[in-house]
């Protein structure tokens, strides 16, 4: 009753309803914008609101960050272009949907999908945020370090027609992730004595050219190609649909929600890990994967939404942030001369009441604002290619520019694209190189950091062998690095061949 009683606030201030909704709105159209992240658009928040009463300054943020992250699918869909690292895995079916003419219906499942991820994430924060914190710590270096191998070899498989191939591109993405000043030793890495290396390459750049202008050069040389007219008749997906769908969103927002409490995870990684997990457990999709399967948006927008409500277990119960933005939300509240820690829900029981209940106003805020303009944005799609391609160009433009107002940045993002263009001609996924640049710091920093621990590379690797969490870990990597063999592949195929061939004889007899 104390709980129910701290989130009925909401409705006694009438101010936080409209600061969610005026948060979640924005923060789907930054979103939308590749190289405007959430990150940045909270940290300008954190000045504008210094003065505000610390209510309306959570409600305005907590919305923003709700929006920004479903954001991300729209461009993701319409153009190939991410808005943001979590909506990755969401081009690889959302495109080829907006290809078919069927963009209204991805946007609109997307909605939903990341409405019930975000109220799942906000269950789980609300009824079991001391368990899934405890259960977090536990995870050590080598976890980590199997965590971030697993994406790798989970990359490797991204859209790629060959897992050889990429895997070369999660290799080079790792490569480019080595790009400058080391940030334990201070040596150069890679700069060629450039100063303006040294800080090396922002993963968002490298996915602004090897998604933005990559596409836009692709289109350009096929001109010729008409453009699809889009069905915008049917947006909101069924109940039947929905319904049929509901274990697979629970299993990616039950993934989401535990990479979301892992400190420096975040939404791109367990997007990626929903992902993977639906491409083996979905049997028999309408469309296989890659090609325009529903179960290719629901599992990545269910998870990275779920995440959010994950990344706010380790920040409020132990004062860890579970990403970058509830990293700047500690700060926030830190000048409001609050301390998220393990005493965070005894002292200040009305504050983590309000974050579930604003959280809660803005999940519902998206899936209302997530139903709305995509008629309009599904017309994006239309626009004949010599004049949408330029525009896509410009943007990309502006923002590798806006992310670190660096020069630099600019021609970092058009060698991606060129990198990007040639890549998609040899029939290479381009996502695989993004992640590698993105998992590069989870790799390095957690490799160190396990060596220094444990004193040497050998007792490391044996530690793995000492923790349940670490053998778990380790079999499932095991499990995927087989899984993902010629062989394991073929012998599957065969199976689900022969699975068919009965079924087909049952119903001929």
């Amino acid at each position: 009753m104390e709980a129910l009683h701290y989130m009925l606030v909401i409705f006694r201030e009438p101010i936080l309803i409209v600061l969610s909704a005026i948060g979640v709105f924005v923060g789907i159209y930054i979103g939308a914008i590749p190289g405007l992240s959430g990150t940045m658009a909270i940290s300008l928040l954190v000045s504008f609101t210094f003065g505000w009463q610390v209510n309306n300054a959570l409600a305005l943020m907590l919305g923003l960050f709700v929006g920004v992250v479903y954001g991300g699918s729209r461009s993701a869909i319409l153009l190939n272009i991410p808005g943001a690292p979590a909506a990755i895995a969401t081009t690889l079916d959302g495109y080829p949907l907006a290809k078919k003419g069927f963009a209204g219906k991805a946007m609109g499942v997307c909605a939903v999908q990341s409405f019930l991820g975000t109220i799942l994430g906000i269950i789980i924060l609300a009824t079991s945020a001391p368990l899934v914190s405890r259960i977090a710590l536990r995870f050590h270096s080598i976890d980590f370090l199997m965590l971030a191998a697993m994406g790798l070899l989970m990359a490797g498989g991204l859209g790629a027609k060959s897992v050889r191939r990429g895997i070369i591109a999660a290799a080079i993405g790792l490569f480019l992730g080595t790009v400058g000043v080391d940030p334990q030793t201070a040596v150069r890495r890679f700069t060629f004595g450039n100063v303006y290396f040294n800080s090396g390459i922002d993963y968002v750049v490298v996915m602004i050219g090897l998604f933005g202008l990559s596409e836009a050069l692709v289109q350009l040389s096929q001109l010729n190609i008409e453009t699809v007219k889009q069905k915008v008749d049917k947006i909101i997906p069924s109940w039947k649909e929905t319904l049929k769908n509901i274990p697979l969103t629970l299993r990616s927002s039950f993934v989401g929600i535990m990479i979301g409490a892992l400190p420096g995870a975040g939404g791109e990684i367990a997007a990626l890990l929903a992902y993977d997990q639906a491409k083996r457990s979905v049997r028999n999709p309408e469309v296989p994967f890659g090609e325009g399967a529903i179960e290719g948006l629901i599992a990545p927008e269910a998870a990275n939404n779920s995440a959010i409500g994950g990344a706010f277990i380790p920040m409020l119960c132990v004062g860890i942030p579970g990403d970058s933005i509830t990293a700047i939300l500690i700060s926030a509240l830190t000048v409001y001369g609050l301390r998220p820690g393990p005493n965070f829900l005894s002292n200040t029981p009305h504050l983590f009441w309000l974050i579930v209940a604003c959280l809660t106003l803005s999940a519902i805020f998206l899936l209302v604002f997530g139903m709305t303009g995509i008629k309009m944005f599904a017309k994006i799609v239309e626009i004949p290619k010599e004049i949408l391609m330029p525009i896509i160009i410009v943007i990309s433009v502006i923002g590798a520019y806006a992310i670190r107002n660096s020069l630099y940045d600019i021609l970092w993002m058009t060698v991606f694209g060129i990198i990007g263009y040639f890549l998609k001609r040899f029939d290479y996924s381009v996502a695989p190189m993004v992640l590698g640049v993105i998992l590069f710091s989870l790799f390095e920093n957690n490799y160190r950091r396990g060596v220094m621990i444990e004193g040497s590379v050998l007792s490391m690797f044996t530690s793995i062998f000492t923790s349940p969490i670490s053998i778990s870990l380790f079999t499932l990597t095991v499990y995927l690095f087989a899984t993902q063999s010629k062989w394991y592949k073929d012998w599957r195929r065969k199976r689900d061949d022969a699975i068919f061939a009965k079924r087909a004889a049952v119903k001929a007899e």
